[in-house]
């Protein structure tokens, strides 16, 4: 399967000082994930198989959850096409 890409806002309910340090977790279990990934300031897009992906988005509510959120709030956005869809088609002319 081609890569695409997912990206993925993560909202955790959870009392108002631990927001960060949860998302936080979240940003590293993608890093150690081995994707191909990209923090931004409303969401983080990740490069990969769509079936990967997804299991790491499964991940990340689960690890919100099993730290102390009883409700997560997730958007994903997905692009995939049939030839593979990269980060740096989309902004690698804007890396300075």
């Amino acid at each position: 399967m081609p890569a695409c890409n997912l990206s993925l806002q993560i909202v955790p309910l959870v009392e108002e000082e631990q927001v960060y340090p949860l998302v936080d977790k979240v940003i590293e279990m993608i890093k150690s994930s081995g994707v191909k990934y990209q923090v931004g300031p409303m969401e983080t897009t990740m490069e990969g198989e769509l079936e990967y992906l997804l299991e790491i988005v499964k991940q990340a509510q689960q690890l919100c959850s099993d730290n102390g959120a009883d409700r997560i709030l997730s958007v994903v956005k997905i692009d995939y096409s049939s030839r593979g869809v990269t980060i740096d088609e989309k902004v690698g002319k804007y890396q300075g």
